[in-house]
């Protein structure tokens, strides 16, 4: 076990799901996301880093493997089979070549998308979900509005309430996508460092 994710929370189970050892890194392929005591480096590369059974019933998709542990641990009641789990970290730069990857390989699971709760996070959510289902999208930002074309049709949304959900319905997407959003943090890791403070 990880002394630093021991006083994070992590539980034991978790922590083996995820092979962890004494160094908390996790290889992408090209390149390594690393977290330790005051710092966090996270990779922008098209390869993903990928935990669990590729015939896992639920996919928790995030940015980084940090960020899929500390949800699964603040979400551990909802998981209560972790062999059910597949966990993909993409890094901090979406590709597309990443989400053919993961609808080559995860057909017809359930999805969780873990990103942050602020703007780029929820276009995270919209461009993976997007990617999987091979719905070629274009977004464009201006002013407080967000653009979103898919082939001939233009949806606008007012930046504070754009979404995974209104994205669904502006048009009519049935995905099984749904997201995890922190209640009071930005992240899932700053709510668990949050509470280990305390």
């Amino acid at each position: 076990m990880n002394i630093l994710l021991t006083r994070l929370g992590v539980p034991p189970e978790i922590q083996a799901f995820f092979k962890i050892d004494d160094e908390l890194s996790f290889d992408y392929g090209d390149q390594q996301e690393l977290y330790g005591e005051g710092f966090h480096v996270v990779p922008s590369t098209k390869n993903l880093w990928v935990a669990g059974g590729i015939h896992a019933r639920h996919v928790v998709i995030s940015y980084s493997a940090m960020e899929a542990m500390a949800f699964i641990t603040l979400n551990r009641h909802r998981y209560p089979r972790l062999e059910q789990l597949a966990i993909v970290a993409i890094g901090n730069r979406f590709y597309n070549e990443q989400a053919g990857w993961i609808r080559e390989n995860f057909r017809g699971r359930k999805f969780v998308l873990v990103f942050g709760k602020d703007i780029l996070g929820q276009l995270n959510d919209i461009k993976l979900t997007a990617g999987i289902k091979n719905l070629p999208v274009k977004i464009f930002h201006s002013e407080n509005q967000i653009l979103i074309y898919r082939g001939s049709l233009v949806r606008a949304f007012d930046q504070e309430r754009i979404s995974l959900h209104a994205f669904q319905e502006a048009f009519s997407i049935r995905p099984r996508f749904r997201t995890g959003k922190p209640v009071q943090s930005l992240t899932f890791l700053d709510q668990l460092k949050h509470d280990a403070e305390r």
